[in-house]
This record gives structure tokens, sequence and C-alpha cells, in this order.
């Protein structure tokens, strides 16, 4: 029995479409985990949201010229997460690790934030020649929050340290402490603050990010959604005010989704804090992302 079979269990399907798992490109799975939640909670019910969502919007993609229904794309469904942090993060290396060695790309769709931790400890050894790109409201590097060590509030800082990329990148940044702001720079992290893309435009600023990463064998993309402002996305754990437009998101992220991506994940949307908004806009930025990497790969 694989880990996917052992830790996942299966309700709906994103966009409603579902390949075998052999046939597949794309392995799409849910980490319903907010046991770390600081301020509202209820992540946990986004996966389950997101692809009632998904089911209820067009699949062409204008951007890429690319139909999500052409994909081989596997939905797993969810993981049967534990409220231990330590433990949900080793069974979402696990299940990473699986997919990975069946040379699949990895989709995770949280969540809080956290589940990002395990995601990158199961891309093993490739990681010492990958880049993290993290589209968020927060850089996410404190060393400890609220006693704990493993949070939604520290694991990039615990990335950092304890698993070592080739580089992080954090873009829409506008929400940091003393602490996280002294941290990063020792980790030498390049960040772009959302008022820098608000001023200097999307495509100005994609064009630096895509230069930042350009010495870098591999990516690994983690897309917040607080990184949008809260008039985007108002259904979020921790929403912060001058955000990102949907636009501005989907110029920025698609522009640097190529064939060095490993996996993505899309994280923190709290969907009971809406009427569904946020849950469509996270679906749409998964379509968008999934149909910009096939248009890659097919060229």
């Amino acid at each position: 029995m694989s880990y996917l079979e052992l830790f996942a269990s299966q309700t709906n399907f994103l966009a409603g479409i579902q390949k075998p798992i052999e046939a597949a490109r794309y392995v799409v799975f849910g980490v319903p985990f907010d046991a770390t939640s600081t301020y509202r909670n209820g992540a946990r019910f986004a996966p389950n949201a997101i692809r009632q969502a998904s089911q209820n919007i067009e699949t062409y993609s204008f951007r890429s010229g690319v139909n999500l229904e052409d994909i081989a794309l596997h939905d797993a469904g969810d993981l049967n997460v534990s409220l231990e942090a330590k433990k949900t993060v080793d069974m979402t290396r696990l299940v990473v690790e699986e997919i990975i060695a069946a040379g699949k790309v990895p989709v995770a769709v949280g969540g809080e934030h956290t589940v990002t931790f395990g995601v990158i400890k199961g891309l093993g050894g490739r990681i010492a020649k990958t880049a993290i790109v993290s589209f968020d409201a927060h850089l996410d590097f404190r060393c400890e929050f609220m006693g704990a060590a493993l949070s939604h509030t520290t694991f990039m800082h615990l990335i950092s340290d304890k698993i070592k990329p080739a580089k992080i990148v954090e873009v829409g940044i506008r929400a940091a402490c003393n602490e996280e702001l002294v941290a990063a720079k020792k980790a030498g992290v390049t960040f772009f603050t959302s008022q820098q893309i608000i001023k200097e435009g999307s495509l100005l600023v994609g064009e630096q990010l895509r230069e930042a990463l350009l010495p870098y064998d591999s990516l690994y993309l983690t897309v917040d959604l607080d990184v949008l402002d809260p008039a985007y996305a108002p259904a979020v754990q921790n929403p912060e005010p001058e955000g990102l437009s949907t636009t501005q998101l989907l110029d920025l992220v698609l522009g640097i989704c190529d064939n060095r991506v490993l996996g993505f994940d899309l994280v923190e949307v709290d969907p009971i804090y809406d009427q569904g908004i946020s849950a469509l806009v996270a679906a749409k930025v998964l379509f968008e992302m999934l149909c910009q990497l096939e248009a890659s790969r097919r060229k």
C-alpha cells in the first residue's frame, strides 16, 4: 500500500477531472490542517471548498492557451492529518517523496502554511539546488511564536535554517516584525514588497524576479492567498491591507512557471469568512498555474 492510499481519502475532484494516477503528470492532494493558526482558523475546510469552487468555473486558460481538461491531472484527496504539526509535516513529506519518486509534480492545497514545510522536506536532495519562491503578505521568519517552534509563522525560518535551499525569494511582503527582518536578511532572503509591486508594476517586478531566479536549476512555488489584498481574497487566515490584485499575482507567478518547477502549493484560504469568493480565486490561481506549467512543458 502506498502512502497516498494510506494517508489520503477522496471526496470530490479538482475541476471534476480525474485521470488514473499512473497516467497523471500532476498529483493534487489536500492537507486540511490549521492547528497552529494564530488569528482566524478554518483553513482545514479550504481543500474541499476550493474543489467545489473549481467545478463551477471554465477550464480554458486564455493566458496560456491550454485547457485544464487536457492536462493529465489526478486528485488524490485529502491527507488524514494529525492535530500535531510534526506528524502532519512528516505525513506530507512521505507523500511528496512518493509523488516525486514516481516522476510526477506534487500540488498541495492547504491548510495553513506550515504544510509547505512538509512538502519542502519531501523534495529531498534536490533542495540544495532549488530556489523557493513564496508569494505571501508575511515573511514567516520567526524563530518561535507563542511557544511553538513549528507553526505557520516559523516554517520559512525552519526551511532556511534546517533544510537550506539554494535561495529563498518572498514576493508581496508587507507584514513583518524586527526579529523576522533581521533573520531574513542574515539568511540572504530576497523579497519584493507589495508597495514596490504596486508602484513599479507587476511586469517590471516580474522581470526582476525572473532575473533573480536565473541561476537556479529548479524552483518550488508556494502561494499564500493573503498575498492578495483583502478586497480580492477576504477569506484568508491573516488578512493584510495593501496587497496585490489577482491580476498582479497571476502576472508574477505565471511568469516563473517553467520547466524548472518541481511542485507548488496554495495555502491559507479560510472559506468560512466569505461567500465563496476566496475559494473561487484560489481555484483560478491553481488552474492558471497548472495550465502555464503544461504550456511550458509542451514547448
